[in-house]
């Protein structure tokens, strides 16, 4: 199977088993393929998205209480979901870009497929189901912003997954308060795939800039708002994991001095 029909079967398939089967060994990722439009988005019938902002998730805190809980997994699981599509949409729409780019998002694809089955066996060990309560697109409804590989690294990889890894330390802790051993060792193990991600669009921000600008400069140059620093962090700030990304300190500190910012414009607290 070739790369592109691979992730053409991620973004059309209608059942979640069709969205999460990993790629088949020995898929041919060929080099410089020419760029595609990528087909339109499907999805299962109780995992449509739905528009605006009627989805909302509890804050990380409200774990405790198991009915929250199960609203929070049920969030996660589509986040990874979403990642999933977009690592397909953009094998898809940046066909021309290098061989180990697309390479690359072929594997980490593959992890978000995996870390979505993993937040769906924590839904089903609760005693629900993932497609039990609406999902948003709020990733989605970012790609048509995105126009270069660059752009897609510096906002998929340096923002999104940038801020994850403190998103991810909250849901950590208050997952541990709450006494979930089970969704803990879940949530460590995506956060240690996220340190990778990140390390991966490091590299390639590092491989794509213009020498000439430092990485801090090169990143805030290949966003557009709402996406940039102010997105790509949480309330805490994980410092130790920047470092493991390999980020320099320049970059750290500049980012850990940013304040954050919630989706809609609003101070993070």
């Amino acid at each position: 199977m070739r790369i592109g029909d691979f992730a053409e079967s991620v973004l059309t398939a209608t059942t979640l088993d069709g969205k999460l089967r990993p790629p088949p060994d020995g898929i041919v990722v060929g080099e410089n393929a020419a760029r595609t439009e990528p087909p339109a988005l499907a999805r299962p019938a109780d995992l449509a998205i739905q528009q605006g902002g009627r989805v909302r998730v509890p804050p990380s805190k409200a774990w405790a209480d198991v009915a929250q809980r199960v609203r929070i997994l049920h969030a996660l699981a589509n986040h990874e979901l979403q990642a999933a599509e977009l690592f397909a949409w953009a094998i898809l729409a940046f066909g021309d870009a290098p061989a180990d780019l697309r390479r690359g998002w072929l594997r980490i694809l593959a992890d978000e497929q995996r870390h979505c089955a993993m937040y769906v066996a924590r839904l089903e060990a609760h005693g629900s189901r993932f497609g039990a309560f609406p999902v948003s697109g709020h990733f989605w409804s970012k790609a048509k912003d995105i126009a270069t590989p660059l752009e897609f690294v510096c906002v998929m990889g340096l923002t999104f997954e940038n801020a994850n890894l403190d998103f991810g330390c909250d849901y950590v802790a208050s997952a541990g308060t709450a006494g979930d051993e089970d969704s803990v060792k879940t949530l460590k193990a995506v956060h240690a795939d996220e340190i990778h991600h990140v390390r991966f669009a490091w590299d390639w921000l590092a491989r794509m800039r213009d020498p000439s600008l430092s990485m801090w400069d090169a990143y805030c140059a290949a966003v557009r708002p709402p996406h940039g620093p102010r997105r790509a962090r949480g309330t805490s700030f994980d410092r130790a994991s920047r470092a493991a990304a390999g980020f320099d300190e320049d970059f750290i500190a500049r980012l850990e001095a940013t304040s954050p910012e919630a989706p809609g414009g609003a101070a993070r607290r």
